[in-house]
């Protein structure tokens, strides 16, 4: 393959992240706060030192996601909008 060929190749496209829910599974939360660290605008913690979503609009998906991947219990339950889990 020449490198003409290669570079005319388009790059895969990137599908659109599209969340339509977010989900705190409070039994597996342990208050690490590492969500609230990567998206402040999203989660915080309630009194008992859980992470709750007061605000799902608060981030972009890629950051929400990110916030979810960051999670060391994977509290974080995320959603499509058909109701598909996207992660974990």
């Amino acid at each position: 393959m020449s490198q003409d060929s290669v570079k005319n190749q388009s790059a895969p496209e990137k599908k659109l992240l599209k969340i339509g829910k977010i989900v705190v599974d409070r039994n597996l939360c342990i208050g690490a706060a590492s969500c609230i660290a990567v998206a402040p605008g999203v989660f915080e913690l309630d009194s008992e030192n859980k992470a709750v979503v007061y605000n799902d609009k608060g981030a972009d998906d890629e950051t929400i996601l990110l916030a979810a991947k960051s999670c060391p219990t994977q509290a974080i339950l995320i959603f499509d909008e058909e109701g598909n889990q996207i992660f974990p």
